[in-house]
């Protein structure tokens, strides 16, 4: 923050302070989003497409037999790259690795870990993304930005009590200054196991920042 020396003012230049306010609110996430992998390996494209066909589909009837809706469920990747290996300081064709990614929209954020659990016991080998989030987001945010408004008043209020300013500080202008969105992410590689998977959601903060300009 920063204001202007008031000794210095003339009539025609405005007496300003400028202050940065911050708002938070906590929130839980409603909702979280996979992205579940099944990467094949082969020899030539076809064994290897149809091999992670295979084995994708049985991931997805999985997933449906959990009662996650079909909706709910959508490719989001499908890549197939040439494999290469070095001997003797040369670059030899190995093959071919076909990678297929779905997002998994998981409305039950206590159901996470049962998801994680049952795709890879079907041949999932990569959850390359956690994605929590807020359903109503928006809502929050405006509470946040309520938030930092405020805080931002009583910090102009603050310095002009200090400096002993007869006039109560006015705002002249507001700048809402965007973040990003609350989103918490993980990313790991999955190997079978009988242990069931941990997901702990935590907390989500959703900020909103101002810049105002006071008038005083």
């Amino acid at each position: 923050m920063y204001y202007t020396n008031v000794s210095q003012q003339t009539s025609h230049v405005p007496r300003v302070i400028v202050v940065t306010g911050n708002g938070k609110v906590i929130a839980k996430a409603s909702y979280v989003q996979l992205q579940i992998e099944v990467r094949t390996q082969g020899k030539n494209v076809q064994d290897a497409q149809q091999e992670n066909a295979m084995i994708m589909n049985r991931v997805i009837q999985s997933i449906l037999a959990l009662h996650i809706p079909k909706e709910h469920i959508q490719t989001s990747g499908y890549n197939i790259s040439p494999l290469y290996e070095f001997q003797n300081g040369k670059q030899i064709f190995n093959g071919y690795e076909v990678t297929n990614t779905i997002t998994v929209k998981v409305a039950d954020t206590n159901q996470v870990g049962a998801v994680i659990d049952t795709t890879v016991q079907n041949g999932a080998n990569r959850i390359s993304s956690i994605q929590f989030n807020i359903e109503n987001a928006d809502a929050y945010y405006q509470q946040a930005l309520s938030l930092a408004l405020h805080n931002a008043q009583m910090k102009a209020k603050t310095i002009a009590e200090t400096m002993h300013l007869s006039i109560q500080p006015q705002p002249i202008e507001i700048i809402e200054e965007h973040e990003s969105g609350p989103a918490l992410y993980k990313s790991m590689a999955m190997a079978d196991s009988t242990i069931s998977t941990p997901i702990e959601q935590g907390q989500m903060t959703v900020n909103a920042t101002v810049r105002v300009k006071f008038q005083y």
